[in-house]
């Protein structure tokens, strides 16, 4: 059985991490419904994926900064959020968790806290109080390490047009529990 603390490894020329980064998108975020405000930036083709070459902490944070810039300075209507997909770094879970601590650092340093928030993805994402191959973890499991880059204004417009935008996570756990066991596996396999 492979180590659960880190990704197998896998082919990593950015065009591949792409492809299988948006399959995903499709099949997992889109197709079992766990983000309904997904699929209208994707058929827009409003998401960016930025692969970043970084093998180590602060090289992910020079290529975070540079994403985070771009997606601020692009009209919303062009760009409307951006994953950062970093296959090369992070690779554990814990370390990559520690690591997000230092990604809010920077949005406070760029004065950009008020305009963007980041969300987590990571192929061994973990909840806390949960044992790591629990399927409620895979709502948040991604091919890759990535961070997902989200304009507050894009939130608040979520927030003020859903009508329970709170209840979502625990209606993506909900989805991931009645899942049968071919869809599990078929799950597995898209994040591993």
């Amino acid at each position: 059985m492979a180590d659960p603390t880190t990704p197998p490894a896998q082919p990593c020329s950015p065009q591949f991490v792409v492809e299988r980064t948006r399959r995903w998108v499709q099949d997992v975020v889109i197709g079992l419904g766990l983000c309904p405000f997904a699929q209208p930036v994707v058929t827009r083709d409003q998401v960016q994926y930025i692969v970043s070459a970084a093998t180590s902490r602060g090289e992910l944070l020079v290529d975070l900064e540079h994403a985070l810039r771009t997606l601020v300075t692009t009209a919303a209507a062009t760009l409307a959020t951006t994953l950062l997909i970093h296959p090369q770094v992070l690779g554990d879970f814990l370390d990559y968790n520690d690591f997000l601590d230092d990604a809010d650092a920077l949005l406070k340093a760029l004065g950009l806290a008020a305009d963007v928030q980041i969300a987590s993805f990571h192929p061994r994402y973990r909840f806390a109080d949960t044992e790591p191959e629990q399927i409620d973890n895979f709502t948040n499991r991604s091919p890759y390490p990535m961070l997902h880059l989200l304009r507050q204004a894009s939130v608040a417009a979520a927030r003020a047009t859903h009508a329970d935008i709170e209840g979502i996570p625990a209606r993506n756990i909900a989805t991931m529990r009645n899942l049968d066991a071919a869809a599990r596996q078929e799950l597995r396999d898209a994040v591993s």
